[in-house]
């Protein structure tokens, strides 16, 4: 058995330090910049100069309606469909994983919408959702009843944003969960099947619980990529009707390159921020607390 020379490790950290500290500039920098400028008062049209002012700009975020609005919307939007999301994976996925009729037609067939750019989902929606001249409403005009304002009425934007990220990304839920049952030891059921425990009790008793870590992992990927939505709302609402359907990311958008304030963006970005780490850290404390009482 041969060990490595000390040339050998010099040289293996010749290759190693360039990329990391390339990386670790590229990642820093934006950061750092972007940290420097919300404690500064900078605006791109019409020019002026920066100028510090402090925490004036954190102030003014947490001072504004329309940030509490926004992330309450985001709220709804992210649990309601991730929720949904899980439930209806977690589902299909113990459908394909039992082998009914057709799985392996269902398998590709759900992973589609996964394959979609959000974008053109969000107009393939924004058509069927169309409150004059879409299908849906047509459906509903040749069956005697009145168009339906899906788009144009807050809640139902809501709603309809909710089922668009529910059908897209339910595929991601379904993959993941699929794989996790496939890897589940078969000798646990079969003892369970020999001493005729009923298959709802083997579900919330084996199954489950051992399942809850993936699922916890599941969830909280899902919420995070859920809390940066912004291409399907505005390409499909735009953030209205007003903003009802303006989230977080739509609103340091509208701050940065519609007024091009980019010391208010800058810190609505950093609350952003903070937001989500402080949700992420509860959560994952639950999530632990959760998993030690199931195991």
């Amino acid at each position: 058995m041969t060990t490595a020379t000390p040339r050998r490790d010099s040289i293996k950290h010749v290759f190693l330090w360039p990329a990391f500290l390339v990386v670790l500039v590229v990642s820093l920098f934006p950061l750092i910049y972007a940290l420097s400028v919300s404690f500064q008062t900078m605006r791109l049209v019409p020019p002026s100069p920066p100028r510090f002012v402090g925490l004036d700009n954190y102030a003014a975020v947490l001072a504004s309606g329309r940030f509490w609005g926004s992330i309450w919307t985001t709220a709804v939007i992210v649990f309601v469909s991730v929720a949904l999301q899980y439930v209806i994976g977690l589902v299909l996925a113990l459908a394909l994983h039992h082998n009914v009729k057709g799985a392996s037609l269902y398998r590709v067939t759900f992973l589609l919408p996964m394959f979609l750019a959000p974008v053109c989902v969000a107009l393939i929606a924004r058509m069927i959702f169309h409150p004059v001249l879409g299908p849906l409403n047509d459906g509903l005009t040749l069956l005697g009843a009145a168009n339906i304002p899906f788009l144009t009425s807050p809640g139902l934007a809501v709603g309809v944003l909710i089922s668009v990220e529910v059908w897209q990304w339910t595929p991601f839920v379904v993959l993941l969960m699929l794989a996790g049952l496939q890897g589940l030891p078969s000798e646990v059921f079969e003892a369970a099947r020999v001493d005729d425990i009923p298959a709802w009790r083997r579900f919330t008793g084996i199954t489950f619980p051992m399942l809850l870590p993936l699922s916890v992992a599941v969830i909280f990927i899902r919420l995070i990529e859920g809390f940066k939505l912004i291409d399907t709302v505005f390409v499909l609402t735009g953030g209205g009707p007003g903003t009802a359907t303006e989230t977080l990311t739509l609103f340091a958008y509208s701050e940065g390159f519609k007024k091009f304030n980019i010391g208010m963006t800058s810190a609505l970005s950093f609350m952003f921020l903070i937001v989500v780490i402080v949700f992420g850290t509860l959560y994952l404390a639950a999530a632990q607390r959760l998993t030690r009482r199931f195991t």
